[in-house]
């Protein structure tokens, strides 16, 4: 608190009392609100010149504040922009807000400061149609070039039934087809030099090598990519739209078809900030046992990963064997949950029931069995020489611009860099583990490979620990705002009985505030960013994915390399579609 409270003092010395507001909020980051024509000189200072150095920019998005503003007495009455940066040298975050007047308001770009913020501002203007001057290519990128409206904003309907019949005239086809023609120039690119003429090519939407619905425009000079214009937003489902209409409660089985490889890490995410705004602390049973669970998810997760990546480079063998174990995995968790890739089995203040008899000797079972596959299939893969020619040197960058274009997870510890949520910022009790932040040198596909690799082997040492650990106690928080609460709390007379259904029902109703939570998903760092406005749903859902930032650099590190190699890149860099387009 104290490094906080001097960190407001010294922005306050440097700029002035009248450019900052502090707010507090549930999750305690440092949160100000600046003076929107002080905002980017603040950005620059934090990120420059301040002895901490917030080097990230974590996250960037977007509030309309219209309905919340007329409950609460509020510093922004229309929109409001959120940057998150994030120091690694002192291991904090600090929120700044910027309050914004008008229909549809402007702010200046930062895209000067950290090249990451190109998508993130994209994605502002689209969702919600704020204008950032300055920006090198302002236009929508997770919605069609012809769509109308910008759907984050509270007029912009939240149901398809609230929007009538879906209809494609002639006209309206033709019209869309035309919208997906890429045109070079659109975008910057010469068709020719003096040399040669480029060639452009379309890779996907519907591509084995993409692994989903995503298009990238490669310009070719001859097999060598001379720059590349990833197109995304094929499987955009408005998650955070939907976040906002549904309950806290049923909102939870939309979180995991997020990073539909991650499970259940996707529901902690999301309920370590419900449980943040709510002041529930939940048992050592149920920390140690959604432990567990997300390790078994990385597991399945970096497996599938694993296979695909030797597949896209030539070998079909270990796809096969990879997803048999993938299967092992998903028969423990569905013996504990009753689901399998998509268990929704945590829950607000704990989990939907205890672990089940047996749990435990299955869980050993495994815990046996895997390490001798993990020593096979390094032999058949790590070890071969076609896969070492197609991943060693390719793809390379290095720490200073994974950092400056936001890249975490094992893509930023294949630079030699050791950050860890897990161990930085430990939750749901990861502080009393023992395990090891794999790392690697050469920030290449075959070092981000290595680290995912040894992240198995980690997370097997994480899960032995679960289960010869596990605490006894309660599978769930006796908190009120618990859901479902414990039934020796509901079947006691009509009232509580009456609060048992409208809790099941509509969900509980969470404090005002806002809180973010950070965990070490899969494949980087994933949060949820949550506002409530003392209501059954949240007034704002802001998803934070690891894939959105690790595709924006996809044209960064492929230029000079060729076609084959871009297939090296795409599997090294391990995302997922609806991870990206959300």
């Amino acid at each position: 608190m104290e490094l906080r409270s001097s960190l407001v003092d010294e922005l306050i010395l440097h700029f002035g009392e009248s450019v900052f507001t502090q707010q507090t909020t549930a999750d305690e980051i440092t949160t100000l609100w600046v003076v929107k024509e002080k905002l980017v000189d603040v950005l620059s200072y934090l990120k420059n010149d301040h002895p901490i150095q917030f080097s990230m920019l974590y996250d960037l998005s977007a509030i309309d504040e219209r309905s919340y503003a007329k409950k609460n007495n509020h510093h922004s009455t229309e929109f409001t922009l959120v940057y998150h940066l994030l120091s690694f040298k002192r291991n904090q975050f600090i929120r700044l807000k910027v309050a914004l007047e008008g229909e549809f308001p402007k702010m200046s770009t930062i895209t000067h400061l950290w090249v990451a913020a190109n998508w993130y501002e994209r994605e502002v203007f689209d969702m919600f149609g704020i204008q950032f001057e300055g920006h090198p290519h302002l236009k929508r990128i997770l919605m069609p070039l012809t769509w109308e409206g910008h759907p984050l904003r509270k007029e912009h309907p939240a149901r398809a039934t609230e929007m009538g019949p879906f209809k494609l005239w002639d006209e309206k086809q033709d019209k869309e087809q035309h919208a997906l023609q890429f045109q070079p120039e659109d975008w910057g690119l010469k068709r020719k030099s003096a040399d040669t003429d480029y060639m452009f090519l379309n890779i996907g939407p519907q591509h084995p090598g993409t692994h989903g619905v995503l298009r990238i425009i490669l310009q070719l000079d001859g097999e060598d990519i001379v720059d590349a214009v990833p197109d995304i937003g094929f499987h955009h489902r408005g998650a955070e739209k939907m976040g906002e209409r549904q309950s806290w409660h049923t909102y939870i089985p939309y979180t995991d078809r997020i990073d539909y490889l991650g499970g259940v890490m996707n529901n902690l995410a999301y309920l370590l900030s419900v449980e943040k705004l709510a002041g529930i602390t939940v048992p050592d049973r149920v920390k140690t046992a959604r432990v567990m669970l997300c390790e078994f998810f990385r597991i399945a997760s970096h497996l599938v990963w694993y296979g695909t990546f030797a597949q896209d480079l030539g070998q079909l063998s270990p796809v096969f064997y990879m997803f048999t174990d993938r299967e092992k995995v998903f028969d423990i968790v569905e013996a504990i949950t009753g689901g399998r890739m998509h268990p929704n089995w945590f829950r607000i203040g704990g989990l939907a029931q205890d672990l089940p008899k047996g749990w435990d000797k299955m869980v050993s079972e495994f815990v046996a069995y895997f390490p001798k596959q993990l020593r096979e299939y390094h032999d058949m893969v790590m070890k071969n020489s076609i896969f070492k020619a197609r991943t060693i040197g390719i793809g390379i960058y290095t720490l200073q611009e994974a950092i400056e274009w936001g890249v975490t997870g094992p893509g930023l510890r294949a630079c030699g860099f050791e950050w860890d949520f897990r161990k930085k910022q430990p939750y749901s009790g990861y502080e009393n583990f023992e395990f090891d932040i794999p790392t690697a040198q050469n920030g290449d596909c075959y070092d981000r490979a290595v680290v995912r690799v040894e992240e198995m082997w980690q997370s097997l040492r994480i899960i032995e620990q679960c289960l010869n650990n596990m605490p006894e106690g309660d599978y769930k928080s006796d908190h009120p705002l618990t859901t479902p609460p414990l039934k020796k709390h509901t079947m006691q007379d009509i009232e509580t009985l009456i609060t048992h259904f409208l809790g099941v029902s509509w969900g509980p109703v969470i404090p005002p505030g806002e809180a973010m939570s950070c965990i070490e998903a899969t494949k980087g760092s994933n949060s949820y960013y949550l506002i409530s406005d003392g209501n059954t749903s949240p007034y704002r859902v802001r998803v934070r994915t690891p894939s959105f930032p690790h595709m924006q650099m996809l044209p960064y590190i492929s230029k000079g390399y060729t076609v084959a190699d871009l297939l090296s890149i795409l599997g090294s860099m391990d995302y997922v579609l609806a991870d990206i387009d959300r």
